[in-house]
């Protein structure tokens, strides 16, 4: 790590670093002014392609480089995306040579065209390398129907292109949730069961669904993120780290769940059983998830049920999944297949495998189309297993359904880094600025979409990653939702502190996100916890979209925000899986994991108390509402417990459209899943669901009934 003395960035440089969305200075979560160096923003503008850091005439450079964006759009005749939103005037602008008549249509993705009508554009024409270019404006209908249109424009021999994204004013929660909906939040893979192969999987979410909307009436249940991970050894554990944010993990396939297992010959489903048998012991034990393990177990059986073959009918639905995903899933699986020939990072492999559009490659996809198809097949299943997964929620009365959860990015050496190399950034990787959470910041290694390269592409890798993690479910959690608006890019070898905000079209990001949402019927929460400013939060809520609060900071000036004043449109909830459980928080885990880890900046001490004081901040206001005996021993056992209950009751009181409430935290678990800024410091992401005193908890279990699963779901299941 590289320590900045911050020197003032040149006026120029920071005219420039505005136009490409960089942001030279801005206000931490203390309130406090903080300027960014000089070389961070020399080393972000490098990795949104104009590099500065070692031109001999600096100022020129910049100067030249200012008046290349000056003319970008003069340089072309329609812009390369328009996105607009349904009932709201909008217009596009056409650039022709000076004097030029100019014409605008659209066809709409039903075949219907809608001539333009031109409206009044005075700005004056550009000189354009030696050309006089001039700008028409057109109105864009704000009764345009919804969907992914083409825009044309047309004058005397020019013509041009683009695509025309119309998406709706506001998402309706109300609509899909009503007043209140509450269900269980939980990481797939730590909620396992008797027949889990060593790790939870779609069979037992659909279990657990199903039991809780049921039984307890739950609307949801939340998860964490199904994202594909490498398919070889290590595999990553961080569900938040995938290869890919579009396609999905095959290790949470219930093998037994593919329709072809059962014509199986007896010899060989013996032979899978006999796999099985050591993972489903592992499920009686508190040691860490073991997904090497799980994974060479569930990769063998899958070969052998693929080569098994499918019926003719099942050949044409899986041919027919195959045709709708189109590139992205042939993409995908041909990196699936070279990593398990050569690795699983594309740097380690021949130049000539570098681009998925290479000749090489493509001549690699015919020599080893099996392999290939394999990974397509997996994808199939997995798409069939989520669609009968969802389908279990909505039959046992949820509302909602299965929430799915977004990641921030992928790995940098992963499916997407290869195959979407030309609208992510190189040089640098998303994290977070010093915060809550870390108070060294936090660098997470991933990748962050070019702003610019994402709107050249017409936002159609971000439409089908959405369309894809939409398909069957009900709802989704955008994890660092600040993300749509801006992102905190770290430049290699600085350090986290060292980074700064880049700006992203938002208007654009969220639009699409609503269009996909709305098409799917599904409900859309965002994660804006941290530094976010209150006006992202009023643009989210005027689309529909919902907050999140997490009790522990929920804070006015300082204190406790009173309970009658919690936001409506929101998902609530006492804890989150970056904090330990209800259960560990209450006894300080959060603060022991980060002194042991040296994660801390002051003295352990100070934390420890400032732990005790919002406890008991807390206990005072739980017992002035009523949720908490006056007697209650928070020095003992069962005052605690009897504070996490009320914590819930408090949550549950308040307007929150959504409540969640932690599996973990129904049977009293104490060890955090995740520890923010430790990668393998911490067993991160590999922890099973456990009691209070360490021993493995199953769904059976949790379904026989604990101490805490009534009382907590009774305090959230109504106001």
């Amino acid at each position: 790590m590289t320590a900045f003395t911050v020197r003032s960035v040149d006026r120029n440089l920071e005219s420039l670093a505005a136009a490409y969305g960089v942001a030279t200075s801005y206000v931490d979560q203390g309130g406090m002014h903080v300027d960014v160096s000089e070389e961070t923003v020399l080393a972000v503008l490098a990795a949104l392609g104009t590099d500065l850091r070692e031109v001999e005439d600096r100022p020129a450079a910049i100067a030249a480089a200012a008046e290349a964006m000056r003319l970008r759009d003069w340089r072309r005749m329609l812009p390369p995306v328009v996105v607009a939103t349904q009932g709201t005037q909008a217009s596009v602008w056409v650039h022709v040579p000076d004097g030029a008549s100019a014409r605008a249509h659209v066809m709409t993705d039903a075949g219907v065209r809608i001539d333009l009508v031109q409206v009044d554009n005075w700005n004056p024409p550009v000189d354009v390398d030696g050309e006089w270019i001039g700008e028409a404006s057109f109105a864009i209908p704000a009764d345009l129907p919804l969907g992914w249109h083409t825009l044309y424009a047309e004058s005397d021999d020019r013509e041009a292109d683009a695509s025309l994204v119309m998406t709706p004013a506001r998402l309706d929660p109300d609509a899909i949730a009503g007043d209140r909906q509450w269900g269980f939040m939980t990481q797939v893979y730590a909620t396992r069961s008797r027949e889990s192969w060593g790790i939870g999987d779609l069979h037992d979410l659909a279990t657990l669904a199903s039991w809780s909307g049921e039984e307890l009436g739950a609307g949801f249940v939340l998860i964490n993120p199904l994202h594909a991970a490498t398919p070889v050894s290590p595999i990553e554990n961080s569900p938040y780290l995938p290869v890919t944010r579009r396609f999905t993990n095959p290790i949470y396939l219930h093998v037994e769940d593919i329709p072809e297992f059962d014509e199986l010959k007896k010899k060989q489903r013996m032979q899978l059983e006999e796999s099985a048998a050591p993972l489903r012991a592992m499920n009686l034990t508190a040691d860490l998830i073991d997904r090497d393990a799980v994974w060479s177990a569930k990769r063998e059986a899958f070969g052998v049920i693929f080569d098994a073959g499918l019926s003719k009918s099942r050949r044409r639905e899986f041919d027919d999944y195959c045709d709708e995903q189109g590139v992205g899933l042939r993409d995908f699986a041909t990196w699936c297949a070279m990593s398990e020939m050569f690795g699983h990072d594309p740097s380690a492999w021949s130049a000539d495998y570098s681009r998925p559009d290479s000749p090489s490659v493509e001549a690699f996809r015919e020599e080893h189309s099996a392999l290939i198809e394999l990974h397509m097949w997996m994808q199939w299943q997995m798409d069939q297993q989520l669609a009968a997964t969802q389908k279990a929620a909505r039959d046992a009365g949820m509302v909602i359904g299965v929430m799915a959860d977004l990641a921030v990015g992928v790995h940098p050496s992963g499916a997407d880094s290869w195959s979407l190399q030309n609208v992510l950034a190189r040089g640098v990787s998303v994290g977070a600025p010093p915060d809550m959470y870390n108070q060294m910041g936090q660098d997470w290694s991933q990748p962050p979409w070019r702003p610019d390269a994402l709107a050249e592409a017409g936002y159609l890798p971000y439409r089908d990653l959405l369309r894809t993690i939409l398909r069957h479910s009900g709802g989704l959690r955008i994890d660092h939702v600040l993300g749509l608006f801006r992102l905190w890019w770290v430049p290699a070898g600085m350090g986290a502190r060292n980074g700064t905000f880049v700006r992203f079209d938002h208007d654009a990001m969220i639009g699409i996100l609503c269009l996909e949402a709305q098409r799917a019927g599904a409900i859309v929460v965002g994660e804006d916890l941290g530094t976010v400013e209150p006006w992202v939060r009023d643009v989210l809520s005027a689309r529909g979209i919902l907050g999140t609060v997490i009790s522990w900071f929920e804070r006015t000036d300082g204190v406790i925000t009173p309970l009658a004043d919690w936001r409506q449109d929101i998902l609530a909830s006492v804890t989150v899986h970056d904090l330990p459980p209800t259960a560990g928080f209450l006894r300080d885990e959060h603060v022991r994991i980060r002194e042991s880890l040296g994660l801390l900046t002051t003295d352990p001490s100070i934390e420890y108390a400032n732990a005790r004081r919002d406890r008991e901040e807390w206990a005072r206001l739980l017992r002035e509402a009523g949720f908490l005996a006056a007697d209650a021993d928070l020095d003992t056992d069962a005052g605690l417990e009897a504070m996490a209950i009320a914590l819930h009751r408090a949550v549950g009181s308040t307007k929150a459209r959504l409540v969640g409430v932690g599996l973990t935290d129904v049977v009293g678990d104490r060890r955090a899943q995740n520890q923010p800024g430790t990668y393998l410091e911490y067993p991160n992401w590999r922890v099973p669901m456990s009691d209070s005193e360490g021993h493995p908890m199953l769904l059976e279990d949790v379904i026989a009934g604990t101490p805490l699963l009534r009382p907590m779901v009774d305090a959230v299941r109504q106001r």
